[in-house]
């Protein structure tokens, strides 16, 4: 321990001890830079602040000598917890940065434009959970005629389940000019999915096209929530499901692909377990729930009733999802002449 340190804090400590005033304590502020200057703990300091003041009044009861040491004891601990903390903390923080990084570069690679098809409103909406989104949309138009939408759902969060969309991406982008079939698009997915992202990922998707030119809606599903489908004629829901396993379990999957004809006023709701799967303080909301926000709204536009879905249904867990929010909704409006 420095001697010229002691001595000079000694001197300053005699001063505010005999006359307590401004100046004094300004003083022992400025000095406190030599503590820094010289490395010396918080520790260290009481040390020294104990040595001076025994020295300065060698008169003082045992029992306050011994509660420097206690503070000392104290200091060493609080010093070392501190430490900790700051590194956690400067941790957290470039953690944070790296999210937010890839949080941008999610939002740029991920971007997909809504088509515009003739007789076909279409709306959705997407909202994670947290700030890396583990679902996503994609749509393909091929002509003014056909459009398709895939909606994928990656079993995790954070960045692993971001480098999985991007996956999702490359498949989807290798598309363009290939037979996009729901069962050919989720068989060649499936296969880049396989070999290239790790076991413990699990990605369920949904794959559905529509032809203006037959009203048809053919579809398929790796493992995925089922559609739903609301016919205007008739004020009916079907679930539009179909056998497949997720994607990347394995290569040889053969998925299956079925297919329902569009009338005036239908509706194609295509979701993931965010919105069927809502969970609130008084349990998981019923499917009836979205059923009749349908019903309600299935006059106004598909984007429309996209978005009042979503707030009906966030506001049931209070604006704080728990899940990763994704919708889709198709609706037939008119016919093609």
């Amino acid at each position: 321990m420095p001697q010229d340190v002691v001595a000079q804090y000694k001197k300053i400590l005699e001063q505010y001890t005999d006359r307590p005033n401004e100046e004094a304590l300004y003083l022992g502020q400025q000095f406190s830079r030599r503590f820094i200057e010289q490395e010396i703990s918080p520790e260290e300091v009481i040390s020294i602040h104990k040595i001076a003041f025994i020295e300065a009044f060698p008169d003082i009861p045992d029992e306050l000598v011994n509660s420097f040491d206690f503070l000392i004891e104290m200091m060493i601990h609080y010093g070392l917890a501190l430490r900790e903390h700051q590194s956690l903390i400067r941790r957290q923080e470039a953690i944070q940065m790296e999210i937010n990084v890839a949080v941008k570069v999610q939002d740029t690679l991920l971007k997909t434009k809504v088509p515009d098809v003739k007789e076909l409103d279409i709306g959705f909406i997407t909202e994670p959970a947290k700030k890396m989104n583990g679902d996503y949309i994609y749509f393909l138009h091929d002509n003014c005629y056909e459009t398709s939408v895939a909606i994928a759902d990656v079993m995790g969060k954070g960045i692993p389940a971001a480098l999985c969309m991007t996956m999702i991406k490359f498949g989807m982008d290798s598309l363009r000019n290939e037979n996009t079939s729901p069962k050919n698009v989720l068989d060649i997915v499936n296969r880049i999915v396989e070999k290239s992202v790790d076991n413990s990922m699990f990605i369920s998707m949904f794959f559905g096209k529509y032809d203006a030119r037959d009203s048809s809606f053919c579809y398929g599903s790796a493992g995925h929530e089922p559609a739903l489908m609301y016919k205007a004629s008739t004020g009916q829901f079907t679930e539009l499901g179909a056998k497949g396993l997720l994607l990347g379990i394995n290569a040889e999957v053969a998925y299956e692909e079925k297919s329902v004809v569009l009338e005036e006023g239908d509706l194609i709701v295509m979701m993931t377990d965010g919105v069927t799967e809502v969970r609130t303080d008084a349990g998981f909301i019923d499917s009836q729930v979205i059923k009749s926000i349908l019903v309600e709204e299935k006059d106004k536009s598909a984007q429309v009733i996209a978005d009042t879905i979503y707030n009906k249904v966030a506001g049931l867990q209070d604006f704080r999802l728990r899940d990763d929010f994704t919708i889709v909704i198709f609706k037939k409006f008119n016919k093609l002449v």
